[in-house]
């Protein structure tokens, strides 16, 4: 799961992005409002966590935008501004979920996850497949009732997949989930990763098409 983060205050933007790291997303970073707005329109992402005051192009204004032009990527606001008409005025412009500033990390990790749950589809957290047991929660994985140790971004990687099965991943697709801006990838990385999850779990688990992607097909009878 990939999440951009823009916020203008460095240490709140450094903290935030290294709660997410730990929680298993992959994280990136602006501060400049204009270039949040350019990187929405031009890459994916699963989630937006949005400020409101931003130099060069405020908070209000990018939400809006996000919306007009239809781009299906949930929005969280996090913001000081925490007059009942700015919350309303929040989510009434499309926000999917309104923080006021400060906040606590264990309540708006809850938050991401519930958002990321919905955008998903999913009404509980627990992701199940086969004999495969994903928790977003506790990022605690098994495989026949027995735990699995996963790297982090063998843990992303899985929990992407597992969350639309039948739906082929695109390569370009998948390496933006794995890896943020300015963190180095090897050519074959994303091959090694599955490669892993195939060896931990079972090698049908993860099907190549050849020339497209991945995917987790749906379980027999669904």
């Amino acid at each position: 799961m990939r999440i951009l983060v823009v916020e203008d205050d460095t240490s709140l933007g450094d903290g935030l992005c290294v709660a997410l790291k730990r929680e298993g997303f992959t994280a990136d970073w602006l501060t400049d409002g204009l270039q949040a707005m350019q990187a929405v329109e031009q890459e994916t992402f699963d989630l937006v966590i949005l400020d409101l005051g931003l130099p060069r192009m405020d908070g209000m204004s990018i939400l809006t935008k996000i919306r007009e032009k239809a781009i299906a990527v949930p929005v969280l606001v996090l913001t000081a501004r925490d007059g009942i008409d700015d919350r309303v005025g929040g989510l009434d412009a499309g926000a999917d979920d309104y923080v006021v500033k400060p906040f606590d990390l264990v309540e708006i990790m809850a938050r991401i996850r519930a958002i990321v749950r919905r955008s998903k589809g999913r009404a509980v957290s627990l992701i199940t497949h086969n004999d495969i047991e994903l928790s977003p929660d506790s990022m605690q994985v098994t495989y026949q009732g027995k735990g699995v140790t996963l790297t982090r971004r063998e843990y992303v990687l899985l929990s992407e997949l597992l969350s639309r099965p039948g739906h082929v991943f695109t390569r370009d697709a998948l390496v933006q989930s794995l890896y943020g801006w300015g963190e180095e990838v090897e050519s074959n990385a994303l091959e090694v990763h599955i490669h892993h999850l195939r060896k931990k779990f079972y090698s049908e688990l993860i099907r190549t098409i050849r020339g497209v992607g991945y995917v987790i097909e749906k379980p027999v009878g669904e």
